[in-house]
């Protein structure tokens, strides 16, 4: 590896490196700064450049490092941070113009786990208005764009994370996840996430004038965005350091006990009525294929019924929405936004009063089926979208466009309404017409089995290869 690739390398690469003393902490970071400019221009990735800041925290990590202070387990990493979560004395803007003043009074729990690990934030990266898009656009910063080429999104709401961690601008992308944030940017450019479970990484802004609904609360998530799954191995339990500003954090070791026997997986290619699509089956096919090859045992079976409790879920969080932050929209978002979510009420009629308490109430009824089956079937696997990524503001061609973005895509949110962990890993690189592009499978596991979901996600790797090198060929040659 040569000074100019050094951007190249995996953030456990780099820990391993810098602890050693092998690398330097200044170079890491500066090696990811230079890649950062040399091709965020074109991508609109990060949108807060912390390039001084960065590199005045890793000139003092090496001076504690040679004066015999312990590494951390990201020691030198370059990270980017999602402007949706507070970092003291940066906005926390959420990608809304009125919001670009509102400067965090201190760092978010995963922003202060990250470094306290030793990681270095060189970027803050962009995300859709009120985070509230399976796209990436705003009147703040602009678009984001995939660095596979300008015909597919690059994903939201963390398309900046993902777009950014894939082009090499940094080795780790904190991102977030309510209905598939951090999944559908995974998907869209070919990177690898785990949404946590709920309770598995503790989570407040400081900058927050009033606590979030109970959905919002129950649903959402923080997490990585990675070009390696291994990566989230080696990240993920720093992340999950308790902090008591979450009181509902449930601090639980990373790593579970392991299974007797072959790990049974249930298969399912049900897309419930929508066409799915050749390249995603052959992915599947491919996912199904890597895990029979690293032992584990793959039976088609269908699991509980997925579309209710996927669609039941996202109309409750829409009768959250409508009542919490309609105002909120209206008066601060663009006409582009509020033409969106007025298409979301429509895709996913909003529960209101009684009937969303007693959705929410049958929440736990869903739960309970899918613990009882992940008890037969400690991991599932999972169509994430029946179709190739779709293309950039697919999302503002009415109700065809949203029910392509988010209306077929209850493998997302299903998954956020129950609270279980779910990895998103590539299985295919895809020549369609409109150009190559990556397609991601989704892997479901038990409850508090991050580290199982995982493990799939190294096994299918493992088989296909990393999408950041064809990725790596393809933006050096466009």
């Amino acid at each position: 590896m040569t000074q100019d690739n050094l951007w190249q390398l995996d953030a456990h690469d780099i820990a391993r490196q810098t602890t050693s003393g092998d690398l330097r902490a200044q170079d890491s970071v500066g090696a990811a700064i230079d890649r950062m400019n040399a091709v965020n221009p074109d991508l609109n990735a990060v949108v807060v450049d912390l390039s001084d800041e960065a590199m005045a925290r890793a000139q003092a990590l090496d001076a504690s490092r040679d004066a015999g202070t312990p590494c951390g387990p990201l020691h030198g990493v370059p990270v980017t941070i999602k402007i949706n979560v507070d970092q003291k004395g940066q906005a926390t803007s959420n990608g809304v113009v009125a919001l670009k003043e509102l400067i965090a009074p201190d760092d978010a729990p995963i922003v202060r786990n990250l470094q306290n690990a030793g990681a270095v934030v060189i970027g803050r990266t962009n995300t859709p208005e009120f985070s509230f898009r399976a796209d990436t656009d705003n009147p703040l910063f602009g678009r984001t764009h995939n660095p596979w080429g300008r015909h597919i999104s690059p994903g939201g709401s963390s398309g900046g994370a993902g777009s950014a961690v894939m082009a090499g601008i940094g080795a780790l992308a904190h991102g977030n996840d309510i209905g598939g944030s951090l999944r559908f940017p995974a998907a869209a450019n070919g990177a690898v996430t785990v949404k946590p479970g709920l309770g598995r990484v503790p989570a407040w802004n400081p900058s927050q004038s009033a606590e979030r609904g109970l959905l919002a609360q129950s649903m959402s998530v923080q997490g990585l965005i990675t070009r390696s799954a291994r990566d989230l191995h080696h990240a993920m339990p720093t992340m999950i350091a308790p902090d008591p500003r979450d009181p509902f954090h449930v601090p639980m070791p990373w790593q579970g006990r392991a299974l007797d026997g072959p790990i049974k997986v249930a298969f399912t290619k049900n897309t419930f009525g929508y066409d799915l699509h050749p390249e995603v089956e052959a992915a599947l096919d491919t996912a199904r294929d890597a895990l029979v090859d690293a032992g584990y045992k793959v039976e088609d079976i269908e699991p509980p019924n997925v579309f209710d409790c996927g669609r039941d879920g996202y109309r409750a969080l829409m009768g959250e929405v409508y009542s919490l932050m309609k105002t909120d929209v209206d008066a601060h978002g663009s006409q582009a936004i509020q033409d969106i979510f007025a298409v979301y009420f429509q895709e996913f009629p909003p529960f209101l009063e009684t009937d969303l308490l007693q959705i929410m109430a049958k929440r736990s009824h869903y739960a309970r089926q899918w613990s009882l089956f992940l008890e037969d079937y400690p991991l599932i696997l999972t169509p994430f979208l029946p179709r190739p990524f779709f293309k950039p503001d697919r999302d503002t061609e009415g109700g065809e466009g949203v029910h392509e973005v988010l209306g077929c895509a209850v493998y997302s949110y299903a998954m956020n309404f129950l609270g279980l962990p779910a990895a998103s890993v590539p299985s295919r690189l895809a020549h369609l017409p409109q150009g190559i592009q990556p397609i991601n499978i989704q892997v479901v596991a038990r409850r508090w089995r991050e580290d199982m979901a995982v493990d799939a996600c190294i096994a299918i790797e493992d088989r296909v290869g990393r999408m950041c090198r064809p990725l790596w060929e393809h933006m050096a040659s466009s």
